[in-house]
């Protein structure tokens, strides 16, 4: 045996690191703030470990290896089945009992964090089933990722204050490894090469001891001392910004009692619970997991604490484990909508006050203009770099529900609401990206939100007094509500035909794109579709995100138009599971593994998504079709994990045992989705209520009983249009302030109106040309004020 512990690893600078399987079976944190550690589990071991916030993983995975130290080598995550139960009903902390394959042992943990201190902790029972404890090694390997990265790690055996402890660290990130029972060996090395599992694996012992590892993807391994533990052994993994305080913290732990520990981590997880319990809002079981208290657990878990009420989508990353460093933000990132859908998850629970922070959070990280980013990490910066207009319309939709709960508080909630409601007007209808950020254009799904949303911010603006405002905003609303079926409905396609309807809405609909040939500061011009992004023309591609016409109140369950469009989407999405109905996102979807399972790389073949039966079941609540209701409350129920997690999307194809794909279950997508359990959570109540939960009033009073229909038709630089339905007002936008000089007569008779100030950096005319005959025709250019000049280009619309 080689105990020089001078020698360098060889292997520098390790195999290409990639994470873990997104296939979580466990989440948790402790409740209270004083400890900012979140972990995963998958296969019977930890994943990755959070730190100092729910967007930073630090650690790829961490598990134990046995051995005979002769011929016996047994690999926790691969070579065992595993068990794994809550703590107690809706508690994030688990018991896991990992049984070899071979039944030669069996090892329990019970996993929870320091509910005071920055340390994940591990209680380890190690059973022998064959022979006895002294026949058998035991070795921890964990593999650091630091802030996000997997490469260039450093770590080094050492101590703090005497306690002997593993510790690796990058940039400002440090963890120490630490035992309650004194290692036997300790030893660091390159991922591939000179870690510790190739040297166990060859020899079934610990040969090469090495003392530091550098600039690389490294893991850490140690052996317990089982004879001094007596098959028990507590072992902790501190955290910090440095080794000293990482080590500081493990050591704090380790002379904490843990049975004291692990109570007070209950406790405070029950006490949450009972919170929720204001609502009880059923007991559907799956094995030992009551999934209502999962899910508000879940969506609890992916919950901030420096930044509180800010909510990431999933602490995983889509197929992680054929992922690198380059894909650092996974979805443990802050999407508005998904955040959103959480709050209204809470409120749906009966949990107020997290609805509440997380809309004062969306106020925090609101941008100047109105909007939020596509999604960003926790302190508000911007990841991606699209705009999807419906995350905008979702806050102020919060806000709305919020205050008819009586949940706002003493937020003062109309700046932020008048912003978001300038930005959908200055940028919509058209969406600039989809709620499935793919493409630019009009959205059933964006429009119903869009229209919802400035409905609500009307009935704000009233309740501050700023009734010119209010009247505004439901004018615009009208118009877009109006064009809805002209914007997205297709009518008399080939689909149409075969499928024996009418017409069925699209999922998206590319606006027409107007060239200015002036350019000057009056006018913004026109945003042209992306770079590379595809610009679907076609009417074959259909979604049914259509259905947020309904459950946003602009469309009644019933209207044939609805009913036709379902009939095409369960033709050409629904697919048929093990478990039951599933619907994919749109036609064509490539967001999911290829046909032969292997992981999604760019390119693949879109799988059925829970959320989506959700969103159907919320349909059918609006239809009053409740038998179809609960049947999709199961169904969803039945594609869960074996912890009780909704993943994103559902495999459908054939079993693939040996890529863990087996029909009617969840694929290698993100898991566990926090949208998935908002929209289960939302069901629950909404079947409680026999109506849907977050429907807003205002589209449903004002569409469907009102039928208010707008007498306007919108023209802008960025909707320009060239034909006027006869008895419309034509209301012409801009974006800066002008006279508008217009004809009906070929320039014999010139009228000229001045535009007036919306009060959202909008500036309009409303022209009279409701009377105008069809094949008439009105002419118009612009003076703009501000730069004292002529628009130099007349515009022309026909009346049809």
């Amino acid at each position: 045996m080689n105990m020089d512990l001078t020698s360098t690893p060889p292997g520098y600078p390790g195999l290409a690191p990639t994470w873990t399987s997104s296939a979580k079976a466990g989440v948790g944190t402790a409740i209270a703030n004083p400890s900012r550690v979140w972990f995963t589990i998958s296969h019977g071991i930890l994943n990755e470990i959070y730190f100092p916030s729910l967007d930073q993983a630090n650690t790829r995975d961490f598990g134990f290896i046995v051995t005979d130290g002769k011929e016996f080598f047994s690999e926790e995550k691969r070579h065992t089945a595993h068990c794994i139960e809550p703590l107690g009903e809706g508690v994030a902390g688990y018991r896991l009992v990992n049984t070899c394959c071979q039944n030669r042992y069996r090892i329990t943990k019970i996993i929870i964090t320091d509910p005071q201190r920055d340390v994940l902790v591990q209680k380890i029972k190690f059973e022998p089933l064959q022979g006895n404890v002294a026949d058998y090694h035991l070795y921890a390997l964990l593999a650091p990722h630091l802030d996000n990265q997997g490469s260039g790690n450093n770590g080094w055996l050492g101590d703090y204050k005497g306690v002997p402890m593993l510790f690796a660290q990058y940039n400002d990130t440090a963890l120490a490894l630490a035992c309650s029972v004194p290692w036997l060996g300790r030893s660091c090395g390159y991922v591939g090469a000179s870690d510790g599992w190739q040297d166990l694996q060859k020899h079934k012992k610990l040969t090469q001891y090495y003392p530091e590892v550098k600039d690389g993807n490294i893991a850490l391994v140690a052996e317990v001392d089982w004879k001094r533990s007596e098959g028990e052994c507590v072992i902790v993994l501190g955290l910090g910004s440095d080794h000293y305080e990482a080590g500081q913290e493990a050591r704090a732990s380790l002379l904490f009692d843990f049975d004291e520990m692990m109570q007070a981590y209950i406790s405070q997880w029950k006490q949450f619970q009972n919170q929720c319990r204001c609502r009880n809002l059923g007991s559907h079981k799956k094995d030992a997991f009551n999934l209502y208290r999962v899910s508000t657990a879940v969506l609890e878990t992916h919950k901030g604490k420096k930044f509180e009420g800010g909510i990431i989508a999933s602490l995983s990353i889509p197929w992680g484990d054929a992922r690198q460093d380059k894909n650092i933000g996974g979805y443990h990132l802050v999407w508005a909508r998904d955040q959103v859908e959480a709050a209204t998850a809470f409120l749906a629970a009966g949990n107020v006050e997290d609805a509440r922070d997380t809309l004062f959070y969306l106020m925090c990280t609101q941008e100047a203009d109105g909007h939020w980013p596509q999604n960003m990490w926790l302190n508000g910066k911007s990841f991606w770099h699209g705009i999807q207009m419906d995350e905008t319309a979702f806050v102020i939709l919060l806000a709305d529900l919020l205050r008819r709960y009586r949940g706002l508080g003493d937020l003062e909630i109309w700046p932020m609401i008048r912003q978001a409601a300038q930005f959908i007007i200055f940028s919509g209808p058209a969406t600039m990206q989809d709620r499935w950020e793919r493409n630019t254009g009009f959205s059933p799904f964006t429009l119903a939100t869009e229209v919802a949303a400035l409905l609500a911010a009307a009935d704000f603006a009233e309740e501050v007094g700023e009734d010119h405002a209010a009247e505004y905003l439901r004018q615009i609303a009208d118009i877009w509500n109006t064009n809805i079926e002209q914007w997205t409905y297709a009518a008399n396609t080939s689909i149409a035909q075969e499928m024996e309807v009418d017409g069925y809405y699209v999922w998206i609909s590319s606006p027409k794109v107007v060239e200015l040939n002036s350019i000057h500061d009056d006018v913004i011009p026109i945003k042209n579709l992306t770079d590379g992004e595809k610009e679907f023309r076609t009417v074959d591609v259909v979604s049914p995100d259509f259905l947020g016409l309904v459950h946003f109140g602009l469309r009644a369950a019933n209207d044939p138009r609805i009913v036709n469009t379902i009939k095409v989407v369960d033709h050409f999405l629904k697919t048929e599971t093990a478990t039951g109905p599933v619907w994919h996102r749109y036609r064509y979807d490539g967001y999911g593994e290829h046909d032969d399972g292997s992981p999604y790389d760019g390119s693949g073949k879109g799988r059925g998504w829970p959320l989506l039966t959700g969103e159907r079941a919320h349909y059918e609540i609006a239809a009053k079709n409740f038998k179809e209701v609960e049947h999709l409350l199961k169904v969803m129920s039945a594609q869960t994990s074996p912890g009780g997690f909704f993943p994103e999307q559902i495999w459908d194809g054939p079993d693939i045992p040996e890529r863990e794909l087996f029909n009617g279950h969840p694929s290698g997508s993100a898991m566990p989705l926090v949208w998935a359990h908002a929209e289960y959570i939302k069901l629950l109540r909404s079947i409680r209520e026999r109506k849907v939960f977050d429907m807003p009033p205002q589209p449903v009073k004002r569409y469907q009983i009102d039928k208010v229909i707008s007498p306007f038709f919108q023209w802008r630089f960025d909707h320009a249009c060239a034909f006027l339905p006869a008895g419309k007002i034509l209301k012409i936008e801009l974006k800066a302030q002008a006279k508008v000089c217009w004809t009906v007569d070929a320039w014999n008779t010139v009228d000229e109106t001045s535009t007036r100030d919306s009060g959202f950096n909008i500036h309009f005319v409303d022209l009279p040309t409701e009377k105008l005959e069809v094949g008439g025709e009105i002419e118009f250019t612009f003076y703009w004020l501000r730069s004292d000049r002529w628009e130099g280009k007349n515009f022309k619309i026909q009346v049809r």
